[in-house]
């Protein structure tokens, strides 16, 4: 066929975009097939005649579409290209063999492939049923017919098959004038008010559209739409057309409504659009038209959860009223600019709606539409009701490369619910319409809940230690340095501090302060404190003397147990001071029997300070219930029991708490690491190495440092648990190569619920981008929660409420700030249950695992701390030099949270950000430091005079250049290109301060690290925080390597990055061959 020499004609509008899309897409799904119900005794010579005329009678049934030179886009060319009518017999096949035979061929035909240069455009296929009985497939690609087409079909076969010239029809429209004035109207003066229209509207929430379980399942970016299908009660329909009239509306509005409220809810917004489909035959002379009419049009609504179902109803009634009036306005550019997006070229959700046409009569045969497929449009889901005489079948059209079936199918039953919800209550506010099952209720509260479990519910902490110490007396408990307790002489010791406190007047719900270094005396001391019935308040002696103030202040503690070489460092306070060292022979000469039992579960256990919105920390009281039930829910679920436990978190961090008492109260030795050993790699490797340690709890970030250096010193773990920050998939993979046999586990838990509340066991194979929190551990509950405390669906986002028996009693000194956090179980089946509200988000996943997705409020986990943004601006605003501040977190390159201060400064002095971290340091713990800082003139506002943190400036560069010094000598080259790859620079100058290049104590750890490698010497890792300069760094080197006449690395940098990824991959190799 000679194309070029053809008469071609523009493509309309709706052809054009249907025609790039399948550029793009590269499927054959865009078409419009039915099969027609025959019934009457069929000549199939008249009704192929019948079609023949058709064919003739409409011009866009033999078009194609060839693309002539020189031209991007195709034509539409007029062909006289006869029907051909196929034809099949399967009355031989019973009634189920038939059915299943229709089924594959109407799957057939939705796959043919179209040739649009060439071929006949119009598919036909006749199917014998039996003598009275046929079925005719007609299939058209969606750039020649739409759905209405389809119908207008059926209507015109019945016509020209009763009489093949008849005077009832005029002549038809034909496809290629209405493209023609279709392009016309678009630049025509007339349409100018409905450009406008569409010109105001705001389709940019568009671009944040992504429903919860929206996955890319293949990297195929065609277009595969599949369905699913379900049918709505004929008395639920019946109440949904008496409501319709009531409020002057349909009921194709009232499912819309519907769908529109579920995507709102599913998605997190309130402003939503779909694609409303219109069939485009908005004048007389268009409705009897075969051809590509149809579009979906963005239909914009505001769903605020405040607002009645009626009043959205009404709303959404106008709404469609006005995009039908203004259709032949709408251009996809408009959409394409308002979302900033050339491409996107398809609204990711549509609705359409279709009333059961009549049958039409031939004398006594009858032609009806038996099954129909049209997709005219892409759509991530589309929502299709068919109003049938006596119910109406919702069709959930999905692509599938988006979306499994299982969670199409739980979107169906939500849609049902919602429906259902509004019918029966239209003056409800819409965030009062129900969206989940019974079924699926059931799940989220019940099934995914079932952790019941006994524990020894009147017991507390240390009469399990006690337990413990009977049972193995002479077993080692304790160790540290070159020091270790047998669990009979840790248990005496305690024992005589014990009496020694009550002595003094410690009793049950006494706050007793202990401020120590990491050795024997804080186990001991700790432990004595729970036996004389107080509860220990943890006092880190590396905090500031202000926190450290606030904390003795807050709890009016009467005693305060430390050290004499600590004595003279605490801040000014009223408590009764006990040093452990120089006191002990005063209280060596107390009893070693355990005391009478004077504590009830219910009394204190401890109280943990964490980080306060209000620019104080609050204390978080746990009570012996809490803390019996966290320890032997940990030691049940773990498997693996407890033979040697390395304690890296400082005794003032809530993990402690899991590392002290799981392993006293199983009988494994509890290893304390030297102050400030937990952030020397290379030290802290060996001594898991040397101490056997079988079980460790670490920042995954920090467990990552220690895989990266030597793993073949990390044999020993047979538990790893990674909790504090999320853990990445590339760790988990990491592990599962070098340490195979041994078990990694995630956990997740607030302070305020005593250190864990849900649990992940880490497998080798993990298709996740982020890995799970896991599933709640014993006797506790988690509930995902939306703002209105209602349970959202599986995959739905929510906040995070945890109820059971690791709660907390509260927090210290504020009642009110208790209520608003913990308040009444509404789902619980016992009195006095208690909810805490987290602030975190997550989503239950389908396998009942809880995928974390962050915070609802300015609370933040930087290295495993949680941190909350207004304490640290409350502190850095009380400087002097600062007007204003806001404190964001955000990730730097490596995908690690970091701390940004942005601030407006009442004058601006040249060393501001120095001067400010050392300010700082005096009263925030180092985590709580903000890596940088940045100077802003004005801080940016909201119209209601807030700070508007969305649009804060990205941090700039540093000015590497400002002050710049080159490093000089081989050790300040050394330790520059180690900085330059760590802090991710390009260059550094021996005069930068490390802190202030965004460098924190993590960073440092690794920089340790790799000088420890190189300089082949043991470097105290404090050394490197006292000279955060390379020069001060270098020069404190050199003057203790004086002794060597000069430096000489023991490898070169780059030779021994090559060594260890050798080392690593034999130990791979090794692994591999040791499990063939």
């Amino acid at each position: 066929m000679q194309v070029e020499s053809m008469e071609g004609f523009q493509l309309s509008p709706q052809q054009e975009h249907l025609w790039l899309l399948q550029q793009i897409d590269k499927t054959e799904a865009y078409r419009s097939n039915c099969a027609i119900l025959i019934e009457g005794n069929l000549d199939i010579n008249n009704l192929e005649l019948a079609l023949q005329n058709i064919g003739d009678r409409h011009e866009i049934l033999r078009t194609c579409f060839p693309c002539l030179p020189g031209m991007t886009l195709p034509v539409q060319v007029i062909t006289n290209r006869k029907l051909k009518l196929d034809t099949h017999n399967l009355s031989s096949l019973n009634p189920q063999q038939q059915e299943a035979k229709i089924e594959g061929i109407f799957q057939q035909f939705n796959q043919l492939p179209f040739d649009y240069e060439q071929n006949s455009i119009l598919q036909t296929s006749l199917i014998t049923l039996s003598p009275e009985k046929h079925l005719l497939f007609l299939s058209l690609p969606a750039m020649s017919g739409d759905n209405a087409s389809l119908n207008n079909l059926v209507q015109e076969i019945a016509i020209f098959y009763l009489n093949q010239s008849p005077n009832e029809l005029s002549e038809p429209l034909q496809y290629a004038d209405f493209s023609e004035w279709q392009n016309q109207i678009l630049e025509a003066e007339e349409t100018a008010l409905g450009r406008n229209y569409w010109r105001k509207q705001d389709f940019s929430a568009i671009k944040n559209f992504q429903l919860p379980y929206e996955k890319y399942l293949s990297e195929k970016q065609k277009f595969e739409p599949k369905l699913v299908s379900s049918i709505i009660a004929p008395e639920l329909i019946v109440k949904i057309e008496v409501l319709a009239q009531k409020y002057n509306t349909s009921a194709s509005i009232f499912y819309l409504t519907c769908w529109l409220i579920l995507l709102s809810r599913l998605i997190g917004q309130s402003e939503m659009i779909v694609g409303k489909a219109v069939d485009g035959r908005k004048y007389d002379e268009l409705k009897k038209a075969l051809g590509l009419f149809a579009k979906y049009l963005p239909l914009h609504c505001n769903l605020e959860d405040n607002l009645r179902f009626s009043q959205i109803l009404q709303e959404i009634h106008k709404s469609v009223e006005s995009i039908y009036k203004w259709q032949e306005g709408f251009t996809w550019e408009q959409i394409s600019s308002d979302t900033k997006s050339e491409n996107l070229s398809f609204l990711p959700f549509g609705f359409d709606f279709e009333s059961e046409e009549p049958k039409y009569f031939a004398d006594n045969i009858a032609f009806s539409i038996y099954k129909r497929y049209s997709c005219i449009e892409r759509f991530k889901i589309k929502l299709s009701c068919r109003q049938r005489d006596d119910f109406l079948s919702t069709e959930f059209h999905y692509d599938s490369n988006l979306f499994y079936t299982k969670d199409i199918e739980g979107l169906a039953e939500q849609f049902h619910k919602l429906v259902e919800s509004a019918a029966n209550h239209p003056e409800a506010a819409i965030s009062e319409l129900e969206i989940l099952s019974d079924r699926h209720l059931r799940q989220l509260l019940i099934e995914f809940n079932q952790t019941q479990a006994n524990f020894p519910q009147d017991k507390c902490i240390h009469r399990l230690f006690e337990e413990q110490a009977e049972r193995t007396p002479n077993n080692i408990a304790v160790t540290f340095s070159d020091e270790k307790l047998t669990y009979r002489e840790l248990n005496a010791r305690a024992n005589k501090i014990a009496h020694y406190l009550q002595r003094q007047g410690v009793k049950p719900d006494v706050l007793v302060g202990i401020c120590v270094e990491r050795t024997l005396e804080m186990i001991v001391g700790i432990l004595g404190i729970l036996k004389a019935g107080g509860a220990y308040v943890p006092l880190d002696p590396a905090y500031p003397k202000e926190r450290l103030a606030f904390i003795l202040e807050d709890t009016q503690t009467p005693v305060l147990l430390t050290q004499q070489q600590l004595k003279e460092s605490l801040p000014a306070h009223n408590a009764q001071t006990i040093c452990l060292d120089t006191a002990w022979e005063i209280i060596a000469q107390e009893s070693d029997e355990n005391p009478a039992l004077k504590t009830c579960a219910e009394n204190l256990a401890y109280v943990i300070y964490t980080s306060g919105s209000t620019g104080k920390p609050k204390g978080v009281q746990i009570a012996h219930r809490n803390l019996v039930h966290s320890t032997t829910a940990r030691i049940t679920y773990y498997q693996e029991a407890v033979i040697s436990f390395l304690l890296l978190s400082s005794f003032a961090f809530d993990s402690s708490v899991a590392g002290i008492f799981w392993t006293l109260c199983s009988g494994g030795i509890l290893c304390l690491p030297q102050s400030g050993l937990q952030l020397e790699i290379p030290k802290l490797l060996e001594l898991i190495a040397q101490n056997h340690v079988s079980h460790l709890l670490s920042l995954p970030s920090l467990y990552a440092l220690l895989l990266e250096s030597k793993p073949e010193q990390l044999t020993s773990l047979r538990t790893v648990i990674v909790a504090g920050e999320p853990c990445p998939t590339e760790l988990v993979q990491h592990h599962h190569q070098l340490l195979s046999e041994t078990s990694l586990f995630n956990e997740y838990g607030p302070t305020e619920g005593t250190v864990w509340s849900s649990v992940y066991h880490c497998g080798s194979q993990q298709t996740r981008k982020q890995i799970s929190i896991g599933s709640p551990i014993t006797n506790t509950q988690i509930y995902i929660l939306d703002s209105h405390l209602r349970p959202v669906p599986i995959g739905v986002t929510g906040e995070v409420y945890i109820s059971g028996d690791g709660l907390a009693r509260g927090y210290l000194n504020q009642p009110a700030l208790t209520s608003e956090k913990f308040i009444p179980n509404c789902f619980g089946d016992r009195p006095g249950m208690r909810l805490y509200k987290t602030g975190d988000l997550a989503c239950y996943l389908s396998d009942g695992n809880i995928e974390f997705l962050g915070r609802l409020d300015q609370q933040v986990k930087i290295r495993g701390y949680r941190i909350e943004l207004g304490e640290i601006e409350a502190v850095v605003s009380q400087h002097p030099q600062v007007r204003e501040v806001v404190v964001i977190a955000q990730k730097d390159e490596l995908k690690d949270m970091r701390l940004v201060a942005y601030l407006v400064a009442n004058q601006q002095p040249a060393f501001l950000q120095s001067e400010l971290r050392r300010y700082l340091l005096d009263k925030l713990p180092e985590y709580m430091i903000p890596s940088a800082f940045v100077l802003l003139k004005e801080m940016p506002l909201l119209p209601n005079g807030k700070i508007d943190r969305r649009v804060l400036p990205d941090e700039p560069q540093l000015n590497l250049e400002e002050n710049f010094v080159a490093p000089q000598t081989e050790l300040e080259q050394t330790i520059a290109t180690i900085w330059q790859e760590v802090l991710h620079v390009e260059k550094v100058g021996i005069h930068h301060n490390f802190f202030d290049l965004g460098g924190h104590s993590l960073l440092m750890v690794q920089v340790h690290s790799k000088l420890y490698q190189i300089l082949n010497r043991d470097i105290p890792i404090v050394e490197m925080f006292q000279y955060p300069t390379i020069s001060a760094l270098a020069k404190h080197f050199s003057q203790q390597l004086e002794e060597k006449p000069s430096f000489q690395p023991t490898h070169d940098l780059v030779e021994t990055r090559r060594e260890s990824k050798k080392q690593q991959r034999q130990l791979r190799q090794k692994h591999r061959e040791t499990n063939q």
